[in-house]
């Protein structure tokens, strides 16, 4: 398998010259839905459809429930998540209050072993428009 990149230019904001340059950006080549990859797995295991949708909904509201109170979700293969957020400094720890200095929560997500040894291994890549990878 390869994944598909385009080559786009972009002007450098940070660097004070503003300079035009080209970078590699990869390209999705599509979303698959809740759906499908339950179709996937029924025919894969002995679980219908309606089952496997049944497990990742419920996967979802634990999840939620258990990030929302500060927990890391380890889901073994898969990876870990996590919240986080975004602050603003202060002079004083005591000038700092959620409401006034949390600017946005995230969530982070650390992939599994295998994961980062394909990530570090490196994935095949194509330029978009041909048919060969490079």
């Amino acid at each position: 398998m390869a994944i598909r990149y385009r080559i786009t230019k972009r002007t450098n904001t940070i660097a004070a010259t503003k300079k035009e340059q080209y970078i590699m950006q990869a390209v999705n080549t599509g979303t698959v839905n809740i759906r499908k990859i339950a179709e996937e797995i029924s025919t894969e295991s002995s679980l219908s459809v309606p089952d496997v949708i049944g497990v990742i909904t419920a996967l979802g509201l634990k999840m939620t429930q258990h990030l929302e109170v500060g927990k890391i979700v380890d889901l073994g293969d898969v990876g870990k998540f996590k919240i986080g957020f975004q602050s603003t400094a202060a002079d004083l720890a005591s000038e700092l209050t959620p409401k006034r200095n949390i600017k946005k929560f995230h969530l982070n997500y650390q992939p599994a072993l295998e994961m980062k040894h394909l990530l570090k291994k490196g994935i095949t890549v194509y330029k978009e428009g041909s048919r060969s990878t490079d």
